[in-house]
């Protein structure tokens, strides 16, 4: 087991004043997916942001779920420095996509604080929108994200075969597409791996009953790793009893990788911000950082 550092944060227990522990802020995480625009984290994102600093989180991804979450996210996002945006339908909203969605997420994305389009994708599990919907809008979303040359932040659940043939159909370049909150198999994880996609885990891989999650987290190099909350859901352990997860919690993460992988806290962290710094084109301008479009430039 690696040691990790902890500090006590005020108030990041989920249900009023409290403290809970968190890998100290020697570390410079990012939360790659937390969705900051939902009512349970706008609400106190002040408090939410403040807390996340201290737990040595810098940088945050607001990710959406439907045309007005994108929205929302952009708006939230637009005058903090050290946080960006997605713009997607997600599979649950598939039936829902107004008939000009795609004109519409192609201006969000083309906002310069946005950096991939997501989350998209299929899902199985809950079915809330036909399959064949959801292949559909996942397929529309794949084409334009190719058109703009941006990302892919990716969902799937009990739905990997027919995501990848999705995929592959599309003709999108998957070294550009992130596998989100991980939960699959070894044996997917490394096709998703042979496709060259990153894979990201949240607070799933420090379930206990996870173990074979952290056999698959085990295979992935170390740069297609990448760490995020999924917040305000999947609270991780220790504090798995949270009700509303916090970009904060991202320590937990890195600490259980760092663990299964057999490294620091502290290198774990360092390795997976410079994933997501080339994986989503963040780089430095004077004392800023901005979006570098693909084959583009800085916004």
């Amino acid at each position: 087991m690696v040691a990790a550092r902890f500090s006590r944060i005020d108030g990041l227990d989920g249900g009023g004043p409290g403290t809970y522990d968190v890998p100290m802020p020697m570390m410079k995480l990012f939360d790659t997916h937390c969705h900051l625009a939902h009512g349970r984290l706008c609400q106190q994102v002040d408090g939410v942001l403040a807390r996340a600093a201290a737990a040595g989180v810098t940088r945050m991804i607001c990710a959406t779920g439907d045309l007005t979450d994108s929205k929302a996210a952009l708006s939230l996002v637009r005058e903090r420095d050290n946080l960006w945006c997605l713009a997607g339908i997600h599979p649950h909203e598939a039936r829902d996509a107004p008939e000009h969605y795609l004109a519409a997420l192609g201006q969000l994305a083309g906002e310069p604080k946005n950096v991939a389009i997501g989350e998209i994708g299929l899902d199985y599990h809950y079915d809330f929108s036909p399959r064949d919907d959801q292949r559909r809008i996942f397929a529309a979303q794949l084409g334009l994200a190719r058109e703009l040359g941006k990302p892919v932040v990716m969902h799937t659940r009990e739905a990997f075969d027919d995501t990848c043939g999705v995929l592959r159909e599309s003709g999108i370049d998957t070294n550009r597409v992130v596998l989100h909150c991980c939960t699959e198999p070894p044996d997917n994880v490394r096709r998703a791996l042979d496709m060259g996609m990153a894979i990201s885990f949240s607070g799933i891989v420090t379930f206990k009953r996870s173990d074979e999650l952290r056999a698959a987290a085990a295979l992935v190099p170390d740069d297609r790793l990448l760490i995020e909350t999924d917040s305000p859901y999947c609270s991780p352990e220790p504090v798995r009893k949270m009700q509303t997860n916090e970009p904060a919690n991202v320590a937990h993460v890195a600490a259980c990788l760092a663990s299964v992988r057999g490294t620091s806290a502290e290198a774990l962290a360092a390795t997976t911000t410079a994933n997501a710094l080339r994986l989503f084109g963040i780089v430095a301008f004077g004392d800023h950082e901005g979006v570098v479009a693909w084959g583009g430039s800085a916004g």
